[in-house]
């Protein structure tokens, strides 16, 4: 995985500024903890920190080769899971390795390539490369978007890095947030570019840029375009299968220990039972992880998103796959403690969590660590399949606005939170009319579609350009926060491709969500799993932890003159700490948590608000 940053000035030499340079690298110490490097010229310094998963001894970065007329370096973040085919073939045409890491082969890519080597690449990663030979950075993002990268342009050249506080540790950037970088802490858009920071925005996924001394260009490598699907049923699910299997296998390469997270869902179960088929090959138990909430199971209460406990669906496929399982156990004290809020939020840089659905993932990721380094995860079926409740309930489906925020409890508490002078300045509802209306002019259609094939190839698309990246992002931060590397088979792009283009009545041909993936995977799943209702990531239901969020609110309302309650209506928030935390609505806690997240951000990053 790993930790990027970097730092291009062409009016300066850079080579007296090695103690900033480090700074920015140490930020992300928590992403590399098995090594640190630098690489440093005139005009350019690039900073790396080391997750070790492939070639432990050989990988070590920032990693350059001397050419004839420059040398061209390079820090790579994230794996390439074709890069044993892509060695061979770079062999082939005269290229000798010094080591057996990928990162060796994304860089002897480029020597062959140059930037069109992106469209060679099967994985998941984010790099920058400085070729001395021509004076020139390039940045690139995977497909996708699971692996972070932002930038921040100066006057003569740019700043980077894997996230955003390795930008922020230069002197050059100040600590502004002004109001147009608010917005998506309230909303669920998910803004392409969007960095909070004034001056700094996200690398877009599939983007090539380059920076030299004319300025700053970029290209799209990749995007979802619509095409004709011609396969059958019964070929489109064998495909699928066919996809899965082969993805499962590559993502499985590692030289340190790996497992697989398991929720007892069918994305994490299809996972765990293609990964145990592939290890039983060679004699070897697939390991498996589960979060859970003291007393959850016992007291369970079905809701409008969860209708069963996953304990017993992990525990049948635990039992079937035959794996080394083990629960990680938390309790509300665990979920709501300061410590574990102050580290997820740090580890975001902005308050944008999730509550106990954060601390929860922190805590699992960190147990989990103390065991393995890779995991596999089921992330990002629901988009790819069509798996969320909303793409089934027609209120949503046909609503003028992105498809998850009619239905969503989580937004409409976070905005009652809110002051009302405030409120007005945002101008939310104008803002994400905006941003949907952009997002729906992206999307390609087919001549021919149907009404309904035209609204879900829609969906589908805003689903995979908006909704998924703020996942991935989510799972990048709670998992590189412990070092661990977390894996996303369904983020392989040539399963998101197939997959978008199959008909919507195919994807739900069985009268189910996520039709496709159901009868795809049925050969490693036991029958209670294939049969199971879509069930989203846990959530406890212990009031203990609604009464905790209070107690944290009342100290902050103790601060009267925190930049906090500018932004937040008191009244609301006094009425919420009041309430029987046993009789809570799931809004109201949202809005509890998110006050809290503000409060610890505000402490943390003592940003300079331009409200």
């Amino acid at each position: 995985m790993c930790g990027i940053t970097g730092w291009v000035s062409f009016d300066s030499d850079l080579t007296g500024q090695r103690e900033i340079l480090d700074a920015m690298t140490e930020t992300m110490a928590c992403r590399g903890p098995d090594g640190r490097g630098t690489f440093l010229r005139r005009h350019a310094g690039l900073g790396h920190r080391r997750l070790a998963i492939i070639d432990l001894p050989g990988g070590t970065q920032p990693m350059s080769v001397s050419e004839p007329d420059g040398d061209v370096a390079l820090v790579y973040s994230g794996e390439a899971y074709n890069f044993q085919e892509l060695r061979k073939r770079l062999v082939g045409l005269g290229h000798t390795f010094r080591t057996d890491s990928d990162t060796e082969v994304v860089l002897r890519a480029y020597l062959q390539w140059g930037e069109a080597m992106v469209d060679e690449l099967n994985g998941m990663y984010a790099f920058a490369i400085w070729d001395q030979r021509h004076e020139k950075l390039v940045m690139v993002r995977d497909r996708m978007g699971v692996k972070p990268f932002y930038y921040y342009p100066t006057p003569d050249g740019v700043l980077f890095g894997s996230e955003p506080k390795a930008i922020l540790a230069n002197p050059l950037v100040p600590k502004v947030v002004e109001l147009d970088g608010l917005r998506e802490l309230f909303i669920f858009t998910k803004a392409p570019g969007w960095a909070m920071w004034k001056g700094m925005s996200e690398l877009l996924p599939g983007t090539v840029m380059t920076v030299d001394r004319k300025g700053i260009r970029q290209r799209t490598y990749w995007r979802l375009t619509a095409a004709e699907h011609r396969d059958t049923r019964t070929e489109t699910v064998a495909r699928v299968r066919e996809l899965l299997t082969d993805i499962v296998q590559r993502q499985l390469i590692s030289d340190v220990p790996r497992c697989v997270l398991l929720s007892g869902g069918l994305d994490s179960s299809a996972i765990t039972g293609l990964a145990a088929r592939e290890l039983a090959r060679t004699g070897e138990q697939v390991r498996t992880f589960s979060v859970d909430f003291v007393d959850q199971e016992k007291n369970f209460i079905p809701d409008e998103m969860r209708d069963t406990p996953d304990s017993p669906f992990v525990r049948d496929v635990a039992a079937y796959v035959q794996s080394a399982h083990q629960d990680v156990m938390l309790n509300p004290a665990d979920l709501s403690d300061l410590s574990v809020r102050r580290t997820v939020i740090g580890a975001r840089d902005i308050p944008l969590g999730l509550g106990d659905l954060d601390s929860s993932l922190y805590l699992l990721f960190r147990s989990i660590r103390e065991q393995s380094t890779v995991a596999l995860s089921g992330e990002s079926a629901d988009e790819v399949f069509g798996g969320y409740r909303w793409f089934h309930d027609e209120t949503a489906m046909w609503a003028d606005t992105f498809p998850w925020l009619p239905l969503s409890e989580i937004v409409m508490g976070v905005q009652d939170l809110l002051h009302p002078e405030f409120r007005e300045k945002l101008r939310l509802t104008e803002y994400v009319a905006d941003q949907y209306s952009a997002a729906v002019a992206e999307v390609d259609h087919l001549d021919g579609e149907s009404e309904l094939e035209h609204r879900m190839r829609t969906i589908c698309h805003l689903h995979l350009t908006r909704f998924v990246r703020q996942l991935l992002d989510r799972k990048d931060r709670m998992s590189m926060a412990v070092g661990l590397e977390v894996r996303v088979p369904f983020c392989d792009h040539r399963l998101v491709e197939y997959v978008y283009n199959t008909p919507w009545s195919m994807k739900t041909f069985d009268g189910r969500e996520k039709s496709l993936l159901r009868h795809a995977a049925k050969h490693v799943l036991p029958g209670s799993v294939v049969e199971r209702v879509k069930s989203p990531y846990p959530s406890t239901q212990d009031p203990g932890y609604a009464a905790n969020l209070q107690i944290l609110v009342k100290d902050l309302m103790g601060e009267p003159d925190s930049p906090l309650l500018a932004m937040l209506d008191r009244d609301w928030l006094q009425q919420a700490v009041e309430q029987d935390p046993t009789r809570m609505a799931v809004g109201t806690r949202s809005a509890l948590d998110r006050a809290i997240d503000i409060g610890v951000w505000l402490d943390l990053y003592k940003p300079d608000l331009r409200l």
